[in-house]
């Protein structure tokens, strides 16, 4: 078998749904694998300023436990657009709980909690740019 054809099949099975692919002839066997990935398909919302947060929430900062974003990307509430969110205002939340999405650089990154507690307040809106060490939501 020439080396363009084996390129071209290993084109052909990379671009096509298939997840496992072997061929076999008098002296060559060939097996090509790849794993499947799950993805989360969420439109981007492009903001060039990062939403402040009102002088009142940031007053209260002080006063409960917060659950902050672990690195810097957008902030989703919900697993799709029109899915319910992770958790409210108002919910019961136990440690490990997903809690939001953040994407950074194209990879949707669950947030668990490290808390158990009530949601006081969500901080952050969906689709809103968000900093490392940012407050996501406030319990009590």
């Amino acid at each position: 078998m020439d080396i363009e054809v084996i390129t071209k099949l290993i084109r052909e099975v990379s671009s096509s749904r298939l997840t496992e692919f072997s061929y076999e002839e008098e002296n060559l066997k060939i097996f090509m694998g790849k794993e499947e990935v799950e993805t989360i398909n969420m439109p981007m919302k492009e903001k060039n300023v990062v939403q402040q947060m009102e002088n009142s929430e940031v007053d209260n900062l002080e006063e409960g436990i917060f659950i902050k974003s672990p690195l810097v990307g957008t902030f989703y509430a919900a697993s799709s657009e029109d899915a319910e969110p992770f958790i409210k205002e108002g919910d019961v939340i136990k440690k490990g709980q997903t809690v939001a999405i953040i994407e950074a650089m194209k990879l949707m990154n669950e947030i668990e909690s490290e808390y158990e507690g009530t949601v006081e307040k969500v901080l952050v809106k969906n689709g809103q740019p968000v900093e490392y060490g940012q407050p996501l939501f406030r319990l009590r």
